[in-house]
Parts: structure tokens; sequence; C-alpha cells
């Protein structure tokens, strides 16, 4: 995904992807730096921040940025590979796992169908976004509970559980322990789990 930096866009373009004027489509493409993706300005998807998009006179100059082409309108006839696409959206969980994560959004914020987006996910990381996220709360609060003494509540919300009682909860089913036993257990033993389990 493409470094983060200032932008401006000049007030004709933003009108034209505001609008999804496809009159512009032949004379710029966008880019949005929180996604790396990139479109025509005629493109249907969700509106970006404007201080997110860069604008690129051609879709190479977006290429050569390491933006990659929207799977919707898809810019001069270029498709992102299935796994790349997959792997950009597994790339934005890894960072914003501790947001609300819906199927819904991350469709539309990689410009995709719900639908396809379960289904690619799910073939090429084994389990749905949504799990994943889920799986990578775990392992914060895993890392968390090894490595700090903060309350349980708190662990709870850094990990991004919507409330304690349902990250005790989900805890408990996936690792066989509470958060309390969990942590207990791994500064007596180092490990967390009992009899040789893994994490």
């Amino acid at each position: 995904m493409a470094k983060l930096k200032p932008t401006l866009v000049p007030d004709t373009f933003w009108n034209a992807i505001v609008d999804n004027d496809v009159c512009f489509d032949d004379q710029f493409f966008y880019g949005v730096q929180t996604t790396g993706i990139f479109c025509r300005p005629s493109c249907k998807s969700r509106l970006p921040k404007r201080e997110n998009v860069r604008i690129f006179k051609n879709a190479y100059v977006a290429l050569d940025e390491n933006f990659r082409p929207c799977k919707r309108c898809r810019p001069d006839g270029l498709n992102l590979p299935a796994e790349e696409w997959i792997n950009q959206v597994a790339g934005w969980i890894d960072v914003h796992f501790t947001e609300t994560v819906a199927l819904e959004t991350l469709a539309e914020t990689f410009h995709g169908s719900p639908y396809h987006l379960q289904r690619l996910f799910t073939q090429f990381k084994g389990q749905s976004p949504l799990a994943y996220a889920q799986q990578k709360r775990l392992e914060k609060a895993l890392q968390l509970l090894q490595a700090s003494d903060l309350p349980i509540a708190e662990i709870a919300g850094s990990a991004g559980f919507g409330s304690t009682a349902y990250f005790i909860t989900f805890f408990k089913n996936s690792t066989g322990l509470t958060p309390a036993r969990y942590r207990k257990s791994f500064h007596l033993t180092g490990r967390g789990m009992p009899n040789g389990q893994a994490d």
C-alpha cells in the first residue's frame, strides 16, 4: 500500500469523483491512499475522504506508485488478481482489527460484492474476513495478557472486543481458559496453556 502523503485535489477533479462523471474517465484516475486502490472518476465505489485522494494522469503512473486497479471499474481494463486483492483486504484488517469490521463495509471499501469477498477470502485465508479479524483480536489479547498487568476490561477494549463479557466468553471458547486464568498460567509456566497446549 502506498505511503500516505499530503495531497491536494483540484476542485474540478474532486467534483468529477463526487459526481461519478464519466466524461472525465479519459482525463485522470484517482487513488485512495488508505486502501491502495485506484479508480476511474465514474466508479460507483464509496466516496473517499478528499485528503486521502491522489490524482494520476494514467493507470501506469498509479501502478508505479504501488496502487492497484479497482475490481469494480477496472481502470484501463486492468484486473487485480484475486489473491492479491484478498491480501490487500487482509492487510487492512491487520491494521484496523480493533475497529468494527463489517463484511458490507469491507466490500464497499475494496470495491467488490460482499458475496465475492466472503467467498474469495475464505478460499485464500481459510476463514471468513470476520473470523480473521476475531483471530487478530485474540492474538492481541494474548499478547497483552502476557506482557502487561492491564485489567481484563481494558484488554478487551484494546483488542477490539465490544464488551468484557463477550471477550471472556470468546477467549474461553478459543483457548479453554478465561483470560484471568490464562494470565496466571502464563506467568507460572511461561506458556499460558495447560498440558503443553499451544496458544
